[in-house]
């Protein structure tokens, strides 16, 4: 692989897990918008945006290939849900002072991904890799029995991003056309969500100001230039070292929600985040091991 093109592939996924990382601070402009609302406009302005792009970049006889196969639409369509899912209750949390939570769900994700690897696609987990979801595991287990409660937004986060990123893989279309895809499926929904409630609404685009316009337009942005990077990037580095690069969103958000926003960080969250960190301690370094090993069978 050229280096060039390596380095390439490196900024482009540090910007798209960055953006991720930062994405609450863009949620929290509009935070008297009720997250469906914001939701609604996501889908919408996520589309138009493609759309946009599409025309530029190209992408359109893709897009047409798709639309010929059933099963793939099906696909879409149930992945449409999940994402919609994943934004809502994404939006809801950094909205609800929940942020912390939503940080957990995205350390969670990794060792989530493994986990449904070994339910559905057959995949044996290494040794390192079962102590790693054990200690996930404890962790959660742990704050149920000690507190009584269990992290449901860090959960629910986590299931939905995986179950979405597994029927991705399966249905094998690129980022960008599966996103047009989704949004284009969505979008009927989020046009009929927004006329039906013009009136009871309490931002509606006919009479809000220039700038909370312009910044639900934004939404757009935020949700598609991340993505497009991480498509940009997977096309240029091996995904184990991708791989590397999926924690500076959750670690951005974590010390955005406690330094900035002063969310409690207190025994419960404590203890669930150790046992998550420490799970990934080894996750990581069995992903290290793995990469060397196959990076010394590539060079005797």
């Amino acid at each position: 692989m050229p280096d060039l093109e390596y380095r390439k592939g490196v900024i482009l996924s540090v910007c798209a897990y960055v953006i991720w990382g930062v994405a609450p601070l863009y949620f929290k402009l509009l935070i008297q918008v009720s997250p469906l609302e914001i939701l609604m406009h996501r889908v919408i302005w996520s589309f138009v945006f493609m759309i946009l792009l599409m025309q530029f970049i190209g992408g359109f006889g893709r897009l047409r290939l798709v639309l010929k196969q059933p099963k793939q639409v099906g696909v879409l369509i149930v992945t449409s849900i999940l994402i919609a899912a994943n934004w809502l209750i994404f939006i809801w949390a950094i909205n609800n002072d929940h942020m912390l939570d939503a940080s957990l769900g995205y350390f969670i994700n990794p060792l989530f991904n493994v986990f449904l690897g070994m339910l559905f696609l057959r995949e044996r987990l290494r040794k390192l890799q079962w102590l790693a979801v054990s200690l996930a595991f404890i962790g959660v287990l742990l704050q149920l029995i000690s507190f009584g409660s269990i992290p449901l937004v860090s959960l629910a986060l986590a299931a939905t991003f995986g179950f979405y990123g597994l029927l991705r893989k399966k249905v094998n279309i690129d980022a960008k056309t599966g996103l047009l895809v989704e949004t284009a499926l969505l979008l009927p929904i989020a046009l009929g969500y927004l006329l039906l409630t013009l009136d009871s609404s309490a931002t509606s685009m006919l009479v809000n100001n220039l700038s909370l316009n312009l910044t639900l337009i934004a939404a757009g942005i935020v949700t598609t230039i991340p993505l497009l990077c991480f498509a940009g990037a997977a096309v240029r580095i091996p995904f184990s070292i991708l791989g590397f690069f999926q924690y500076i969103g959750p670690c951005i958000m974590f010390m955005i929600a406690v330094k900035l926003f002063n969310e409690p960080f207190d025994m419960e969250k404590g203890l669930t985040f150790g046992f998550i960190w420490l799970a990934l301690v080894v996750f990581v370094s069995d992903m290290f091991k793995q990469h060397q090993k196959r990076k010394n069978a590539s060079n005797p």
